[in-house]
Parts: structure tokens; sequence; C-alpha cells
């Protein structure tokens, strides 16, 4: 199986060259994708991660499944109904479960200062393969307006996500966005699950982009349990975000 994980910046890079990078990816199996709008245009101007909202593709779930038609959506927002997590995945692969925990306040919370500190939660996907089911986990981790580094919040954060992900039974891929820095304690309880962290194994240097100009190029990880077979990992060139896109196939 293939799979791509991107913080897709809410299509702010362009929205013609969004759609242009997933119609030339279109053979990956699955999509983990953070940041995407189903709507929401009444939020244009308000404050979120610290800058007035400004040029989003609100539409941006409906435009990449139109691109994507041979994969089927599930979107999960994490603010209002419009915002948040999507899963593409791919029509022939059976999905057994899909559904999300929250991991950092409940549903339906956020920030009247700033939008960005909003609830966070975690998507999931049990899939069925040949060799059994696999179990695909993302999430967008919280922003908290004070870089990547450890906070009472993202400790509780982590150990929620620690929590639900030695709850799965199957061999399982954990990704996304989560905010963090390598050396923080935070990450650390996520590595202390034993799954393999593969930006560390295959020596990452960076997961942004050049849209992005801050130092501290760290934020997107990858990690994989017992049971997954990775083939290729790395991260992709293509500049569409803020971020870039983390590759990986598995068996």
């Amino acid at each position: 199986m293939k799979l791509i994980s991107l913080n897709v910046w809410g299509g702010v890079a362009g929205r013609e060259k969004v759609l242009d990078f997933f119609a030339s990816q279109s053979d990956v199996d699955i999509f983990c994708l953070q940041e995407i709008w189903n709507g929401g245009h009444e939020m244009i101007g308000r404050t979120a991660g610290g800058r007035p909202l400004a040029g989003i593709a609100h539409w941006l779930l409906a435009d990449i499944g139109a691109v994507l038609k041979n994969h089927a959506a599930y979107f999960r927002p994490q603010f209002k109904d419009y915002y948040g997590l999507t899963m593409f995945i791919k029509k022939n692969i059976p999905v057994q479960e899909e559904g999300e925990v929250f991991v950092y306040k409940e549903r339906g919370y956020f920030s009247e200062d700033d939008i960005g500190d909003h609830s966070r939660n975690i998507q999931y996907a049990r899939m069925g393969s040949a060799v059994g089911p696999r179990t695909v986990v993302h999430v967008h981790g919280l922003w908290n307006g004070k870089g990547k580094t450890d906070s009472a919040d993202r400790l509780l954060q982590s150990d929620n996500i620690a929590r639900f992900l030695s709850s799965v039974k199957t061999p399982s891929v954990f990704c996304g966005d989560l905010n963090l820095l390598p050396e923080t304690e935070s990450l650390k309880k996520l590595e202390a699950l034993g799954m393999r962290n593969l930006i560390k194994e295959f020596g990452i240097t960076s997961t942004r982009s050049s849209f992005y100009t801050k130092p501290v190029r760290f934020a997107d990880y990858m990690f994989v349990s017992d049971g997954i077979e990775v083939k290729d990992f790395k991260v992709l060139p293509d500049e569409v975000s803020d971020h870039l896109a983390l590759y990986l196939e598995f068996s």
C-alpha cells in the first residue's frame, strides 16, 4: 500500500497547484490530510494561528474528491462542522471501521480570541488486506502560539493519543502534523509505545517547504508498529503547502 500524509494548509499555496499534486499522486491508496475546509467562508479575516485567515480554498474537500474519483472521502471536522481531518481511501480497499477520538478538549471547543486554539481529534480507519486488517491513524496536533515545545495540554494530548494507539490490536501506521519538536517529552511519550519513528530512523531534518520561513523545520511525523513492513519512506519535494508531504509504501 502507498500512503501520503500532508497538512494541506487550507489550499493557501494555490488551489490549482494543490489539485495538480493530487492528480499526480492518484495511484496512492490512502491520503491522510490535515487542514481541510468544507465551507466556512464566514471565518475569513478571523485570527487563526496568530494571523488573519486569507487565501483559503473553502471547498477543498469537494475539489480534491473530484480529482480522486477512485477514492472515498472520510471527513472528521475539528472546528465547527467544516474544518479538520480527512482520509481519502481507494474504493477497492475494504474499510472495516472508521472513526475519531478527541484528544484535546471536547468537540466544539474553540477560543474566541484565536480560532487556531480549537479541539483536536485523531481519525482512524481499520482496513482489510490480504494479510489481515491494518489500521491507519492521523492527527493535527494542537497549536498554542508558543512554538512546538512541551506544555501541559500537549502532554495530556500525547497521553490520550498513546492510550488509543495502545488499544489498537492490528499492525498500524500513525502520522500527521503533530506540531512537536523531536526532543519533547510529548513526542517521547509516543515513541515509548515501541513504534518506529521514521522521521528519526531516516534522518529527516525538515518537513517544511519554502512557504514556511521560521527556522524550526520539524512538525510532521510517521510511526509504524510491528507488522508493518516499510518498503519506502521519504519526504516529497512538491511545494503545495507550508508543509511537505510524507510518503510511505508498506506491506
